[in-house]
């Protein structure tokens, strides 16, 4: 039987990246993730000191290049991998690591504008934070924005002030709303992030979360299971204040609830993380990827679940272009 949601062809209930990236480019989009060699200012001491404290010492940059190659190696060889599998495919360069907007404009000059008319290259994609884009910044992305596709990806993993005070963020929910709205009034494409399982958090909290960012405007979410890292300090905060983790069947029905809040037009990117075997402490469940993905689809499918199942239509306050 045909799919019945309207941002899908395939068995998918919910608007997935490949879906947006086909009708956009016509053509199969990978990303390459690069590691451009920025910090945090919670890593620096400009706001606080040691980073996110789940963050590992790669910023989140694992699956990225080797930050001692040139960028253009690493896209390079990022490239040839995928094209093993994907031999037309159509890539976006993905700064993925730390906050990459966090440098002067000569630095981010220095490190986007080869990719803006490289060959094969649709679009650009920067990880960052909301108080790492200054006026000075939002003006040069607009301008990358004018030449090629552009996505912001902000890191808000929660709403709630406990919790990201735990976590080390140090950027409050105020900065983050006013830096979509400046984002939006460009037309750039904002991509957020958000963490489920995060320590002492209920699944009421969870769902709040994805509840407000629903009410943004945003184009994309990131929804990723919160994975405890060796040599993190979140790993120590486990040994001595141990919190549950969320087990597989907890992950997948909470997930689905989120899609539930979710506007059928907000793309989603992920809805699980990766990591390697070595550095995982814990859940090891997220290590298979594939079998998580699989079980959202048949919790959905069993249960005739659709993204914006309960969304009631709600407003969002879209920012003045």
């Amino acid at each position: 039987m045909k799919n019945e949601f309207i941002y899908s062809d395939d068995n998918k209930r919910y608007h997935t990246l490949n879906y947006f990236y086909k009708q956009k480019f016509h053509t199969k989009v990978c990303k390459v993730s690069l590691n451009a060699g920025f910090t945090c200012p919670n890593i620096d001491g400009k706001v606080g000191f040691g980073g996110c404290i789940y963050c590992s010492k790669l910023g989140s940059g694992e699956f990225g290049g080797n930050p001692l190659d040139p960028l253009e190696v690493q896209f390079e060889k990022g490239k040839r991998m995928m094209q093993r599998k994907w031999p037309n495919a159509k890539f976006i360069a993905y700064f993925q690591a730390h906050s990459n907007t966090y440098g002067t404009i000569e630095k981010l000059k220095e490190t986007f504008e080869p990719f803006i008319n490289k060959k094969d290259v649709v679009g650009i994609a920067i990880a960052t934070r909301s108080d790492c884009i200054s006026d000075e910044c939002l003006e040069y992305l607009e301008s990358i924005n004018q030449r090629t596709f552009l996505m912001v990806e902000l890191g808000l993993q929660t709403i709630h002030s406990q919790t990201a005070k735990l976590l080390n963020r140090c950027s409050s929910l105020n900065s983050f709303e006013q830096v979509i709205k400046k984002l939006r009034s460009k037309n750039i494409h904002v991509v957020v992030h958000i963490i489920n399982s995060l320590p002492y958090e209920t699944e009421k909290m969870m769902l709040e979360t994805v509840q407000y960012v629903n009410k943004l405007d945003i184009q994309g979410v990131k929804i990723h299971m919160l994975n405890i890292l060796k040599d993190t300090p979140l790993e120590q905060l486990y040994k001595k204040r141990p919190f549950s983790l969320l087990t597989r069947d907890e992950y997948v029905k909470i997930v689905v609830k989120q899609l539930e809040y979710l506007r059928k037009e907000i793309i989603i990117h992920r809805l699980t993380g990766e990591f390697g075997e070595d550095e995982l402490l814990a859940p090891k469940w997220v290590l298979k990827k594939v079998i998580v993905l699989n079980e959202i689809d048949k919790y959905m499918s069993k249960n005739n679940l659709y993204q914006g199942d309960l969304c009631k239509e709600e407003k969002y306050e879209k920012s003045k272009n």
